[in-house]
């Protein structure tokens, strides 16, 4: 069993708001990212999308490529088509050499619209989960004869937010589509990251970490804010921070073996990116410990 410790750039330079960190300079974000002691990093919008470019600056930091988000849009294309559009991203994926393709269904997304309360996210219609999960099942099917397996990310803002929503996506899907964990996702859209962990363990092939702040999370529901709103709040923060039991979930995961990414979009101003990728990186490390993961 090999579990790696990964980090996503979000927690320097976001990505649905681009202006949230973006003076940080990629150079800091890599040199951060290893004195807090990640061994990889997810893809941020301030990576070159080549790997000859992509590699060395990588290497430079010994950091290797976890993978990437991937935006799908399976409600308005089939599956060979949004397959077909992956082509860049699954050309640079295997150049780094990670199989690991985390996808989210993005159409009419309201996660990236900081005028769009959450309450106006969008929800399918029964038609739209038979051709949803049809899609997506095809999806991963055709990427797993190409080499990789897909990760779905359940989202806020999204059409796979609540725990209903992530039970019937696993249920209605092929084996091809695995699950991402998210432990901060699950926990804002009402579900309880213990139980998917113990419902879903042969599913899950990728695990996101971010913790909430169960104040700032009451806050945003009770005024129904946007989900940028009550990340520049505060709602997420690393693990350990916040009101996550990370041992218990772990323990349901007795024999993982994948990433396990630290993934937690904060201010920058106001929550330091070293030194909160610091304190996460170490408080992951003591969870996997405790649970008897390594």
């Amino acid at each position: 069993m090999t579990i790696r410790i990964g980090a996503n750039p979000i927690g320097w330079s976001n990505d649905d708001m681009q202006e949230i960190g973006g003076w940080i300079p990629l150079e800091q974000c890599l040199s951060e990212a290893k004195a807090a002691g990640f061994q990889g990093m997810e893809l941020g919008n301030k990576f070159p999308r080549v790997a000859t470019k992509l590699r060395p600056i990588l290497d430079a930091h010994g950091l290797v490529l976890v993978g990437g988000w991937y935006s799908t849009f399976l409600l308005e294309h089939d599956a060979e088509t949004e397959f077909a559009k992956s082509t860049d991203h699954r050309k640079l994926l295997k150049a780094m050499g990670t199989n690991v393709f985390i996808v989210a269904e993005c159409t009419n997304t309201v996660h990236g619209n900081r005028t769009a309360p959450l309450s106006t996210r969008p929800v399918m219609t029964e038609a739209q989960w038979k051709t949803f999960t049809t899609r997506l099942t095809k999806l991963a099917e055709l990427l797993k004869a190409d080499g990789f397996q897909l990760a779905y990310h359940h989202h806020m803002g999204t059409v796979v937010q609540t725990a209903a929503e992530i039970d019937r996506l696993v249920r209605e899907t092929g084996e091809a589509v695995n699950l991402l964990l998210d432990t901060g996702h699950a926990t804002w859209g009402g579900d309880d990251p213990v139980r998917l962990a113990r419902t879903y363990k042969k599913r899950i092939s990728h695990v996101h970490c971010k913790d909430v702040r169960l104040a700032v999370k009451a806050e945003s529901d009770k005024h129904d804010w946007s989900f940028l709103d009550s990340v520049l709040a505060g709602v997420y923060t690393v693990p350990g921070d916040g009101s996550i039991d990370y041992v218990s979930v772990f323990k349901e995961l007795k024999g993982y073996s994948g990433w396990v990414v630290v993934e937690a979009e904060q201010d920058p101003e106001k929550a330091p990116p070293a030194k909160y990728a610091k304190l996460g990186c170490d408080n992951l490390k003591r969870f996997l410990k405790e649970a008897g993961l390594s």
